[in-house]
This record gives C-alpha cells, sequence and structure tokens, in this order.
C-alpha cells in the first residue's frame, strides 16, 4: 500500500511538473548572474527608449559575489561593469539568459568606452528583500526607467518609467517566466520518480535539448583553453595515466569541460537548471556519459535525464535560488539519481543514492561564480557515481548518522535548511573576504 507521500501522480499535477521543468531548464549564455543584471539593464533601457547616460546597479550579495569573477561571453573580459554596458548597448530582453548573445568585438569596444566614461555605478543592495535581487535604474535627458529582478532570474517584479510603475502585466514581458507560484505542485522525491520512469516518452523528449547543449559545450571546451583546463587535464595522456580511461573519468572530464568553457566567458551556449548554467552541466553531462558507454537505450537516457533535473529542480524549490551552498551539490544529487536509475536502480536505492550525498557534500560553501568552479562540478559528480555504486549495494548512510533521517525528504529539508539558514552568516563571512582582498 502506498503512503501519503506516494500516490499516484493526478494529470494536473504530470501537467504543473512538465510546465516546471521547461521553466526552470533553459538555455542560458555564460554565467546567469551578470546575464541577469544584463537582463535588467536591458529591460530598463527598452523603457527608456535610448542609450542610457548612467545606469545604476544595485545587487544583492549573492548576485554580487556570483559576478564577481566570472569571464562574460565574447569579450575577453570579467565582471559586472563590461555585462552592463552591453545590456544597454546590444542586450534584449526578449532572449533572457542569453541576453548578451548578440555581442560583437565592435560592441565589446563600445562597451570599454562606455565603462571608462564612467557611466556604470554598481553597488550593494541594503537589506534587499531577497537573495537573488537586481535592481537598475537607467537615466537620459532628465527621464528614467527601472528594472527590478527578485527570486528568479528571469523574474520582473517591478518595472518603472520616470517613478511611475507599469502595469503589473508588463512585468512577465521581455522573456521573463513567472515565480514557482501557486500553480508549482508540491513535489516529493517519490512524485519526481513516479513522473520520470512513467510519463509518456514523447512528453519529456524535450529534455534531451540539454543532452545536446551540454555535450556541445563539453566538446567545444576541449578545442580552446578555457579557465583552469580541467577537462583537458583529465582527457589528455596524464590525466588518463592517473585517473584511468573509464566511465569514471570521462564523466569527470566532460562536466569539468563544459564548466571550464562556461566559466571563462567562451560564446557557447549551455541548457541551465533553476536559473544555473553550471547546475544544468551537472545534472546533465554525467548521466550522459554513463547512459553512453553503459549502453543504455534511449528512452532511458530521457527518463535518466529528466529524474535528474527534476531532482535538482525539487531541492532547489526548498533551497532558494541563491546560497551559501554551493549548487553543484543539488545538481549532483540529481545526477548520481539519473545513474542509479541507469544502473537499474529502484526508487529505494535512488533514496540511498540521496542520503549518501547529503551525508557527504553538505557544507560545500559557495564562494562565487568562477573558472574554479569546474573543481567543485568534479568534487560533486565523483561523489555521484560513489553514492550510486553504494547504493546498488544496498549500502546507504542511516538515520543515526548525522543530519540524515529516515525520511529521504526530512533528509533533503534537512540539508536545505542548513544551506538556506543556517549558513547565512558563512556567506557574509565569505563575501566579506571577496570583497577585502589585497589584489
Amino acid at each position: 500500500m502506498k503512503t501519503n507521500d506516494q500516490k499516484m501522480l493526478t494529470i494536473e499535477e504530470k501537467q504543473q511538473i512538465t510546465a516546471l521543468v521547461r521553466r526552470q531548464v533553459v538555455p542560458a549564455v555564460g554565467c546567469t548572474e551578470p546575464g541577469c543584471v544584463a537582463l535588467a539593464v536591458s529591460r530598463a533601457t527598452e523603457l527608456l527608449g535610448c542609450t542610457p547616460e548612467k545606469i545604476e546597479a544595485r545587487l544583492s550579495a549573492n548576485i554580487l559575489k556570483n559576478a564577481m569573477g566570472v569571464g562574460i561571453p565574447g569579450t575577453g573580459m570579467t565582471g559586472l561593469p563590461v555585462a552592463i554596458a552591453l545590456g544597454a548597448l546590444i542586450g534584449r530582453s526578449e532572449y533572457a539568459l542569453q541576453v548578451l548573445k548578440d555581442c560583437t568585438p565592435e560592441a565589446v569596444s563600445q562597451a570599454r568606452q562606455y565603462i571608462d566614461e564612467g557611466r556604470v555605478c554598481v553597488s550593494l543592495k541594503d537589506n534587499a528583500p531577497d537573495k537573488l535581487y537586481v535592481e537598475v535604474t537607467c537615466t537620459a535627458g532628465g527621464h528614467t526607467a527601472t528594472a527590478v529582478i527578485a527570486c528568479e532570474h528571469t523574474r520582473f517584479v517591478r518595472l518603472e518609467k520616470d517613478g511611475e510603475p507599469l502595469e503589473a502585466a508588463a512585468a512577465s514581458e521581455g522573456g521573463g517566466t513567472s515565480a514557482l507560484g501557486t500553480d508549482a505542485p508540491e513535489l516529493t522525491l517519490h512524485k519526481v520518480w513516479e513522473y520520470a520512469t512513467t510519463m509518456p516518452i514523447e512528453e519529456i523528449n524535450f529534455i534531451n535539448e540539454a543532452r545536446r547543449l551540454n555535450e556541445q559545450a563539453a566538446s567545444a571546451s576541449l578545442k580552446g583553453n578555457y579557465g583552469h583546463c580541467l577537462g583537458k587535464a583529465l582527457s589528455r595522456p596524464l590525466g588518463r595515466g592517473i585517473m584511468g580511461d573509464s566511465i569514471f573519468s570521462h564523466i569527470l572530464s566532460s562536466t569539468s569541460a563544459a564548466c571550464d568553457a562556461r566559466m571563462a566567458g567562451a560564446n557557447i551556449p549551455v541548457m541551465g537548471n533553476s536559473g544555473s548554467g553550471n547546475q544544468g552541466i551537472c545534472a546533465t553531462n554525467p548521466v550522459v556519459v554513463f547512459a553512453e558507454e553503459n549502453h543504455n537505450t534511449e528512452e532511458e537516457l530521457t527518463r535518466a535525464l529528466i529524474l535528474s533535473h527534476l531532482t535538482a529542480i525539487y531541492i532547489k524549490m526548498h533551497l532558494g535560488s541563491l546560497s551559501a551552498l554551493c549548487g553543484c551539490v543539488v545538481a549532483s544529487t540529481g545526477a548520481g539519481c539519473g545513474i542509479t536509475y541507469l544502473m537499474g536502480g529502484n526508487y529505494e536505492q535512488v533514496t540511498f543514492t540521496v542520503k549518501n550525498m547529503i551525508a557527504n557534500l553538505t557544507g560545500m560553501i559557495c564562494d562565487g561564480a568562477k573558472p574554479s568552479c569546474a573543481l567543485k562540478l568534479t568534487s560533486g559528480v565523483s561523489t555521484a557515481v560513489l553514492s550510486a555504486m553504494l547504493a546498488m549495494q544496498g549500502n546507504c548512510v542511516e538515520s543515526v548518522e548525522g543530519i540524515i533521517d529516515d525520511s529521504v525528504d526530512q533528509s533533503i529539508r534537512n540539508l536545505c535548511d542548513i544551506g538556506a539558514e543556517a549558513m547565512n552568516e558563512t556567506d557574509r563571512h565569505v563575501l566579506h573576504i571577496m570583497t577585502h582582498k589585497h589584489c
């Protein structure tokens, strides 16, 4: 007999989950935090109707932290000022998190001049109402336009022209998505499992676009020298001599290679998850590589990808879009579930994988988006493989150990409570260190 959290999904729940995955698994070019800021700038510029004379961006600490050290696609530059300038000069809000995809060398040159003229001002928003908060005001010819994004990377919550608020409906224009809101399903891990394993395959085939984009990103990365070249190092003779030429090493190489390129500012689109390209990579590439080399069927791979991505979404719904906890903890937990399924695992073994992951990775801090994120993704993914292997042997961290509970969903909530609440002081201290370094 099924328990309350294992009741069959209703038709309405299935529709809600499909809409949720489609909303949260979307393409992005470059890191999503500077992309989010550029999106707000582009929307404010469109409202203003001309190129701003000055742009003021007031950001939450978590947005600032995640945008300080990451490359901006197509620019060869790092950080927020160039993303802001390009958002005003060539950004189109209809592109959402691909807002800067029309970047050209000429536009970069104009952006440099725009910055040199002192037109861009970035500051910390005191008492920001959400960890994900972007407030941009553009001015020109005595007129002002303001765009505010909060809670999700493409969710406009306020638009103003000359101090007058625009109609609420306008806030969804320009590629914005709605918040999770009241139409979001109440998920449990069993609902995630049931959806992934029973939905008609033609209704979830859309997830294979994540496979296409993120495999391409990994392949393109190996043709250049991006970030710390971790993906390349693992695939070279020395790396294979140390790590072996195995499914495991190929999983690590593919995942880290895609992250190398993205964090270094390569103009390569990836499929993100819950507003993070790195999370999208982490939820996709390990599953794809394992399925291809384990000779799983196309249907099995599709279902494993849905299981991986939806598990990550479920956890992020409790954790929040941005937190003190590294997103690789969430996404690699999803990957671990997908790999367990591809190994022939059942629901119980998937719960074992989740508990094993939480027992190991909880506490990994987020110290901003940057090239070395590839190292964290590799740590997360390696733990996913180990957790899945243990789960398939029936080995699971038990409730007498640490923060693990008998209930897998309570274990997830324990993880999220630590990441969203208990680590807030850690988050503030990390930001202090990052903004007071003598570099």
